[in-house]
């Protein structure tokens, strides 16, 4: 577990103001909300939060100061304890020294949490759309509703743990709790299984999904399904599942963060005499003004012009990067204006400046030494 001071930033000795100015500002940063791509964010978000639920607390602060890792409801993480720790969790039922004895009965399970990718095109992926996805995987027995018994019948309870899913071995101070060998940890058996499923209370078998794509997707989203990943077990609810979307590039428009931009070829005149050009934008076409001048690579942007942001709030940008397009070869009539065009600028050097610059550097090396 890391360090609460750590996962602030602030050092030991902050004040109580400093520790709440760091955690709206980590808080803010890491919001699941304001980072739906980061699958980071909201184990990050919830560890800055329990940071400042110790660090807020003055009392909370004092016994994790002395070494200890207080519970929100009171008592202390085992975890504390290093290696000691599943032995205090054994003795005292999970809660640690000091804290009262607790048992937890087992029953239904979620499922688990599924992961597919799925292949769209950029257009998907600009402006949303629909997509079929196949998911290999478990889904509740329809014959009984995900509970592993015959219909008409239920799990009962197990009487080797009453219930509890363990059992104790081993008497006095130090017992041993190991999951129940009758009922494998379930706390329930199945006196009469269900022949679809066997008394397993899920089937496996290939789903065709439909799934919505928001638009503004970019490469490695995450989608969440809630409900669609594995079968829970013993009627418990199913996990979630996660589609990863994996965009095809265009071959125009490259994306930038939440801009995208499209690189626009310039003759050699138009960067010199300047022009007005025509460049594609994701809803058709529209004309940008070029300078006198304009170097290689000079950006131009035009705002709110870009794909949807994720939020549902604007768009983002798109930005033109001019590049200078000079031919490999010249005409005879190109080679002739070229040539006239260089006599008119004989006595103009780009480079002066350059040895200039570098001889100041040779001189002022040579003062240092």
């Amino acid at each position: 577990m890391a360090d609460h001071y750590e996962t602030l930033g602030v050092d030991r000795s902050a004040s109580a103001d400093e520790i709440k100015k760091a955690y709206r500002r980590l808080a803010r940063k890491h919001h699941p909300d304001q980072n739906p791509d980061d699958p980071k964010a909201e184990s990050k978000f919830k560890e800055v939060s329990q940071a400042y639920d110790v660090l807020s607390d003055a009392e909370k602060r004092k016994a994790y100061d002395r070494g200890g890792r207080p519970f929100a409801g009171g008592g202390f993480d085992p975890s504390q304890f290093g290696p000691f720790g599943d032995v205090f969790t054994n003795i005292f039922g999970g809660a640690g020294p000091g804290g009262p004895r607790r048992g937890k009965a087992a029953g239904p399970r979620r499922g688990q949490d599924m992961e597919v990718e799925s292949r769209i095109g950029f257009d998907t992926a600009v402006r949303g759309g629909e997509v079929r996805i196949s998911v290999n995987g478990s889904e509740p027995c329809g014959d009984c509703s995900g509970s592993g018994a015959r219909a008409g019948t239920k799990p009962q309870s197990c009487s080797a743990c009453n219930g509890s899913g363990t059992q104790t071995q081993g008497q006095g101070l130090f017992s041993i709790a190991q999951p129940c060998g009758r009922c494998g940890g379930t706390g329930s058996v199945v006196a009469d299984p269900c022949p679809s499923c066997s008394g397993s209370g899920a089937r496996n078998r290939v789903r065709n999904l439909r799934v919505k794509i928001p638009a503004g997707v970019k490469d490695g989203s995450r989608i969440r399904l809630a409900g669609k990943g594995g079968a829970g077990a013993r009627g418990g609810d199913a996990g979630d599942l996660y589609v990863i979307t994996r965009v095809s590039p265009s071959s125009v428009f490259k994306r930038k963060g939440d801009s995208l931009e499209v690189e626009v070829p310039l003759t050699v005149t138009e960067a010199l005499l300047g022009a007005k050009v025509e460049v594609p934008t994701l809803d058709g076409k529209t004309k940008l003004k070029v300078s006198p001048g304009t170097v290689h690579g000079t950006l131009q942007r035009l705002r709110d012009a870009g794909p949807p942001l994720l939020s549902g709030k604007g768009r983002g940008d798109l930005h033109y990067r001019f590049v200078i397009d000079v031919p490999s070869e010249l005409t005879s009539e190109q080679k002739v204006a070229a040539e006239a065009l260089a006599a008119t600028m004989e006595g103009t050097d780009p480079r002066a400046d350059l040895f200039e610059q570098a001889g100041r550097h040779t001189r002022s090396e040579e003062a240092a030494s």
